[in-house]
């Protein structure tokens, strides 16, 4: 496989069927991954902290997906098996058929904790 955007795909789907030999494949043997909670962790680190998390992934909606040479940009809307959503942003990077690095952003929780057209105060109370 060498279309990054398939690539990109391929990884989520196997986080939606738990298939860890699909993700596996798909990783370079020197993959980082980081996110707010995560600082550049190792492949062994990645599937010890991260990969447990898609026993609680039903689905993930591809919200945007674009391609730029050996970059991926994806955002997407999960659903949890507690029916909760969330919507994030990742940039993926992809070498050789490879997932070489992964960037989360978090995006917030479906439905989201805001109105249309309000905010949420620091504090967590709403406005608008």
């Amino acid at each position: 496989m060498s279309d990054v955007s398939a690539i990109a795909r391929a990884c989520y789907q196997a986080y939606v069927d738990k298939d860890r030999a699909a993700i596996e494949a798909l990783l370079d043997e020197d993959f980082h991954f980081t996110s707010p909670l995560d600082n550049r962790l190792d492949r062994a680190t990645y599937f010890e902290r991260c990969w447990p998390n898609s026993e609680r992934i039903r689905t993930c909606t591809f919200k945007n997906l674009i391609a730029s040479g050996e970059t991926v940009f994806v955002t997407y809307e999960g659903e949890g098996r507690d029916g909760k959503g969330f919507r994030n942003t990742e940039i993926l990077t992809i070498r050789n058929g490879k997932i070489v690095e992964v960037e989360v952003y978090f995006g917030w929780s479906l439905p989201h904790s805001a109105p249309e057209g309000g905010f949420v105060e620091p504090d967590g109370l709403t406005a608008g």
